[in-house]
């Protein structure tokens, strides 16, 4: 869709249906697994038996904005129409009424003053219709002084057209500047990974902007969506879970000038933390990314949404780099988009890598709550993988002066302390030799 706008080179279609076949899942299951979100950002629930339908004409314009094009038009066309019909059926009774349509033979007949001019059938009172609800008026026909009726008839049918257009144009506006819109142009990897990143495993994916207008206050927010079993048995089909995205400033807030790569840590609070890659492809989860922002040039909020399932996320695969500097400038291939290339790693859960490690569950006070640093083992002591190592740098600052400065210090201050002891001594003496002599 993208390569037909001209939004997208031709090439980079023929790349991802070539990433599709030539980066398959290893344990990708043969079972199609029913998604929340589709890969478009639609959400992919049927709502069935609702009763209370009459609640969706109590908003009738969000209802109308919400329903499709066709859908859209044929009411507008059909509001038209009825108005149309219906204010020719007052037109012609009125002109019935007052004897308009009769034929006029005598001069007394061709002396009186119609309501409407030059209405003989209802064909002539339908333009007439169309004539003052749409304010085209060609001249042939007007309303006359002689009905007062009918100049309430063409007030009544002027203020009515004027809503029917309003509501129309809202409408219309609406749908054509709807921020789904504008999420056409923000695209996401077709498959995340998880791979080793600053020695933790990490889920990651792509995303990108083709437009040069910004999305400003971008937030990015990731969700895993399973199915649940309480403790007392209750089976809970959604569970929602939020994923802390990996972000020195502590915030989902984005910078998307170029495509970024979000990445979550798999450490001991993540969902994701008993998951290997035997069990990834068993696992009934959904992880669902949403991208909020602001348009910059219309100011509209907007939301880009995809999904990962299982057999979306390849273990042991990383992004290739697809920024590059030319000239002065940043230069993105989008035909390397979805790349990815393999890694070293290993296909134990987070867990159980803890658990090799020798990490324990309760951390130590001063210790660091994850294993694969350095973590307290004693007094001034520290371990990597259970055994003790001793660092000079992380010592205490009280430990980092020298014996020979110790002990000089313990010198100077069993001085200082004589010193003081001997002038105490002194002066009680001295105060005891003037008393006796008084």
């Amino acid at each position: 869709m993208l390569a037909r706008k001209g939004l997208l080179p031709d090439g980079f279609l023929l790349t991802r249906l070539a990433e599709d076949s030539a980066q398959p899942n290893r344990f990708r299951s043969k079972a199609q697994r029913a998604r929340f979100i589709t890969k478009g950002g639609s959400c992919n629930v049927a709502h069935k038996n609702i009763r209370e339908q009459g609640r969706f004409l109590q908003d009738v314009f969000t209802t109308m904005v919400d329903l499709k094009w066709q859908h859209s038009l044929l009411i507008f066309t059909s509001a038209f129409l009825c108005s149309w019909m219906l204010f020719a059926m007052a037109w012609w009774l009125l002109a019935f009424a007052h004897g308009d349509l009769e034929p006029r033979g005598s001069e007394d007949d061709l002396g009186r003053v119609p309501c409407v001019t030059a209405i003989h059938s209802f064909t002539s009172a339908f333009l007439f219709s169309i004539e003052v609800q749409v304010t085209i008026g060609f001249g042939g026909r007007m309303v006359t002084e002689e009905c007062p009726l009918a100049i309430m008839v063409l007030i009544i049918q002027n203020i009515l057209g004027l809503i029917i257009n309003a509501v129309m144009l809202g409408c219309i506006f609406m749908k054509t500047a709807q921020a789904n819109r504008r999420a056409e142009t923000l695209i996401f990897s077709r498959n995340a990974v998880i791979a080793p990143r600053n020695g933790r495993p990490t889920f990651m994916f792509r995303v990108g902007d083709l437009r040069k207008s910004m999305i400003i206050s971008a937030t990015i927010q990731l969700q895993v969506i399973r199915r649940t079993v309480t403790v007392e048995g209750e089976v809970i089909p959604v569970c929602q879970l939020d994923i802390q995205v990996e972000n020195p400033l502590r915030s989902n807030g984005i910078f998307l000038v170029s495509p970024l790569i979000i990445s979550h840590t798999i450490d001991r609070g993540s969902p994701l933390y008993d998951i290997s890659a035997q069990s990834l492809a068993n696992n009934d989860l959904e992880i669902i990314a949403i991208l909020e922002g602001v348009v910059e040039t219309t100011g509209i909020t907007m939301q880009a949404r995809t999904s990962y399932t299982p057999d979306e996320i390849l273990w042991g695969r990383r992004f290739v780099s697809i920024l590059a500097e030319e000239d002065g400038c940043y230069t993105v291939d989008y035909s390397k988009f979805g790349n990815t290339v393999p890694v070293r790693m290993s296909s134990l859960s987070a867990k159980e890598l803890d658990q090799t490690r020798g990490v324990q569950e309760d951390s130590a006070p001063g210790g660091v709550l994850q294993g694969w640093g350095l973590v307290r083992a004693g007094r001034g002591g520290y371990r990597r993988g259970g055994r003790t190592w001793n660092d000079p740098t992380s010592q205490p600052w009280y430990n980092h002066t020298e014996k020979g400065e110790e002990h000089e210090g313990q010198m100077e201050k069993g001085k200082e302390k004589t010193v003081k002891l001997e002038e105490i001594g002194r002066e009680r003496e001295e105060e005891g030799s003037i008393q006796a002599i008084d």
